[in-house]
């Protein structure tokens, strides 16, 4: 009998998602993105099927104790333009992490994600906390660790 490919389905890719917890304490920024959007995509798995969504959830806790290396803090700026003249804004990633502590790990993490509804579905099981607490304490869990 012939080997046969397996292909997720919809309902398959639901049916056997798991939750991880991730401390982000002292990790490098993107090496830490990478691990977790591969998580998100699942392709961890070896039921990864590239147009399915058949990747876990991800909590990440102590988003604001994430380690930038060398000069990145003040040598690195998150842009944005309101789109009217005169509305080019840029801040340095240290005043970003004061302002919004996990907004530069979701930046990062979004930017290796597929560009398409896929992605942004994988997007939305992604919940970043700055502080060790977090309120998925009912969906059991488990802590993941990254030899980063």
């Amino acid at each position: 009998m012939p080997q046969r490919s397996f292909v997720a389905t919809k309902v398959s890719a639901q049916a056997s998602r798991i939750w991880y917890v991730v401390d982000a304490t002292d990790k490098p920024l993107g090496r830490l993105a990478s691990e977790v959007a591969s998580i998100l995509q699942g392709k961890h798995k070896p039921t990864f099927t590239p147009h399915e969504d058949t990747g876990d959830f991800v909590v990440v806790v102590n988003a604001d104790k994430i380690r930038l290396t060398g000069n990145k803090l003040d040598n690195k700026f998150y842009y944005r333009h309101s789109g009217i003249p005169g509305g080019f804004r840029a801040e340095s990633y240290r005043l970003l992490l004061k302002r919004k502590p996990g907004f530069p790990f979701e930046k990062a993490v979004k930017g290796m994600l597929p560009k398409n509804v896929l992605g942004r579905a994988m997007f939305t099981k992604l919940k970043v906390y700055a502080t060790p607490d977090h309120p998925h304490v009912a969906q059991k869990p488990q802590p993941l660790s990254f030899h980063i």
